[in-house]
């Protein structure tokens, strides 16, 4: 019966931020609409192109799939809403500006 009492173990890497509840979801949130804020401009007919650069190198693009593959991205919520992006593009090839500000809005509706 005392094997189940011990506390549990996280390894976790050195720097990591533990931090939880409300304030961490807020911040979850934020991140994932600052993704969405970046392709939102380029949907539809009158979308505007958005130019990437990086080192030497300048992309010109409206095309949401690929400003999301050239942005580089370190929160791991936003990353993971890149990732939807990817998936839409890999199994319909078109609809991942849609797709991020759709998961953008929902996350909105349920921000606290």
């Amino acid at each position: 019966m005392s094997q189940f009492m011990q506390p549990s173990i996280i390894l976790l890497r050195e720097g990591t931020d533990t931090s939880q509840g409300r304030g961490q979801l807020i911040s979850n949130i934020n991140a994932c609409q600052a993704v969405g804020d970046i392709v939102r401009t380029t949907l539809g007919p009158r979308g505007m192109d958005k130019l990437v650069y990086e080192n030497t190198r300048a992309t010109i693009s409206n095309d949401g799939a690929q400003i999301l593959k050239l942005i580089d991205i370190v929160h791991p919520a936003a990353k993971i809403l890149v990732d939807i992006a990817r998936s839409q593009d890999v199994e319909v090839g078109d609809g991942t500006t849609s797709v991020t500000l759709i998961a953008c809005e929902l996350l909105k509706q349920a921000k606290p």
